[in-house]
């Protein structure tokens, strides 16, 4: 690998720490950031694998309170590093999966480390409102954001130390019910990924195009494209229903369920 990739890299994990606090361009998320590592890196087509089955994944996991999720920036860049410096290609990309769980779930130690030290730059934003130093807050908030974005790109340089034929040689080493494990493992947190996704969004309106889509997606002749037309199509179909729902002159009230208040309206 390249100097010129191994920096384009670590810029990339750098930016995605920060936007693991940030939320405005969504580099932390697994689809952006492995593709972007495999953009810089030459092995685009593996990453994009990557990024796609990692992001079912971190479809279901979210801040809630004081819980903190797993750490999605950290498992798809580590993850996508390993799977480069692998060499393995797409045949790679069920161990990179596998072993991004538990990168993941290693993040919020990180994550818990960061935002403790990040307590002494609120103080220190705290002093310079006090003192009426709009820069100084400016300066300490930076600082902070800084600091997030260093939490990935740390263990990413760690990882682009470790010489390539070092990786190589430890995935080749690793046993086949060992990897096959992995790969059943990994296949399952999709799911039940994509299932925490579904109990959030399930309503009584949601159900009957989740069906639809199920079946849909069983017919091999659909491509991914033609399933993406069909769900904006029918997406475009519910807010027109919306807009007109209960609005008839048949009286019908409207109780917020478009398709409820046009059968009402008959």
């Amino acid at each position: 690998m390249s100097f010129i990739s191994v920096i384009l890299i670590v810029v990339v994990a750098f930016l995605a720490g920060m936007e693991g606090i940030l939320d405005e361009f969504q580099f932390h998320q697994p689809l952006v950031a492995c593709t972007l590592i495999g953009l810089v890196s030459g092995q685009l087509v593996p990453c994009v694998i990557l990024g796609g089955t990692l992001q079912m994944i971190a479809l279901g996991w979210a801040n809630i309170g004081a819980a903190v999720a797993p750490d999605a920036a950290l498992a798809s860049i580590a993850s996508a590093i390993i799977l480069v410096m692998g060499g393995q290609g797409e045949a790679g990309v069920d161990t990179a999966i596998a072993v991004a769980i538990p990168l993941a779930v290693a993040g919020l130690f990180l994550t818990m480390v960061v935002r403790t030290l990040s307590v002494a730059c609120v103080h220190r934003m705290d002093a310079a409102a006090a003192k009426g130093s709009f820069g100084g807050v400016e300066a300490w908030h930076i600082i902070a954001i800084c600091m997030q974005g260093l939490r990935i790109a740390i263990p990413a340089a760690a990882l682009l130390a470790i010489p390539t034929s070092t990786v190589q040689g430890f995935l080749e080493s690793m046993p086949a019910w060992l990897t096959d494990g992995m790969s059943i493992g990994g296949g399952m947190v999709v799911a039940v990924g994509y299932a925490m996704v579904i109990n959030m969004m399930a309503t009584r309106e949601v159900w009957p195009f989740f069906a639809i889509g199920f079946c849909l997606a069983a017919i091999s002749d659909l491509t991914l494209i033609a399933l993406g037309a069909i769900g904006l199509s029918m997406a475009l179909i519910y807010l027109t229903l919306s807009e007109s729902g209960g609005s008839s002159s048949g009286g019908g009230s409207n109780t917020g369920d478009p398709l409820g208040d046009i059968l009402n309206d008959y």
